[in-house]
């Protein structure tokens, strides 16, 4: 059974530490609390990592997306690793580079 095809799209737009971390949050009985002190970190900071991960499921779930590369910078700007100026620039950049591809066709 290949669990790569099953598993949806939310799922597969998460990394391992991302993974790791939900797993701690149902294992503290999503108690954001008892996840500070297991990391040993603020309840601000476990609430911003949380919020990041929400809206990473949100994007990866988000249809009417352009294509994959779209998603992509969207789940990278929502996890924090890609401010949204440069993401603009990128989306705008890629959108350019396929109209002119589109156009020598």
């Amino acid at each position: 059974m290949n669990l790569q095809t099953e598993q949806p799209a939310w799922l597969r737009a998460l990394n391992e530490e991302d993974l790791q971390f939900l797993k701690r949050f149902i294992l503290a009985s999503g108690s954001l609390k008892a996840l500070a002190g297991e990391y040993g970190i603020s309840y601000p900071t476990v609430r911003t990592r949380l919020d990041r991960l929400i809206e990473k499921v949100k994007v990866a779930e988000q249809s009417g997306l352009e294509d994959e590369f779209h998603r992509l910078i969207q789940i990278m700007v929502a996890e924090g690793s890609l401010g949204a100026s440069m993401a603009k620039q990128l989306l705008k950049a890629h959108r350019e580079s396929t109209n002119s591809k589109e156009n020598e066709s």
